[in-house]
């Protein structure tokens, strides 16, 4: 997305206020979230439209425990491959229901895959289903001190801006 007049428009400081309310409870009914942002209900309204018609909004979404569902592994695998191996690949990842997210990279591998299994030997099992792409490797993740961090809607830029690496 570009910023064009109207999403400079829908960015102002209501905007921003109603992506800040959202992100902290994206079940919050129209009329609260006009309350809190000091606009009509149906200014609110309006205004989430036009969000979601121009992709500032791509959805209202909920946050499951993936232990809950069984899910008790969850991995990065940096994938390098050739050419003739590269759109391949693109296709199958996205036909694999482990891949929670697949990002195309600069530098020495092509893709970063997050994904999440029940068990190691599944896990073992996707690794070896994408040798045929590339060269996987694989970290596994211990624990993730920050698992999911809000966007900053202020429009400046915060803390590592500020702040400066220690002077040796």
């Amino acid at each position: 997305m570009t910023l064009d007049s109207t999403t400079t428009y829908l960015m102002d400081s209501f905007g921003r206020q109603l992506l800040a309310e959202l992100q902290d409870n994206a079940r919050i009914s129209t009329a609260e979230l006009a309350r809190r942002v000091g606009l009509s209900p149906t200014a609110t309204a309006e205004r989430l439209k036009q969000m979601e018609e121009v992709g500032i909004l791509r959805g209202y979404t909920i946050d499951i425990d993936r232990e809950a569902l069984g899910l008790e592994v969850m991995a990065f695998i940096r994938m390098s491959c050739d050419g003739p191996h590269y759109f391949r690949l693109m296709e199958f990842v996205q036909t694999l229901e482990e891949v929670r997210e697949c990002h195309h990279l600069t530098g020495g591998d092509a893709f970063l895959l997050k994904v999440t299994t029940t068990s190691m030997d599944a896990l073992e099992a996707l690794i070896e289903a994408l040798l045929p792409y590339g060269n996987p490797v694989t970290s596994l993740v211990l624990s993730s001190p920050v698992p999911h961090r809000k966007y900053a809607v202020t429009g400046k830029l915060t803390t590592a801006a500020r702040k400066r690496a220690p002077r040796r």
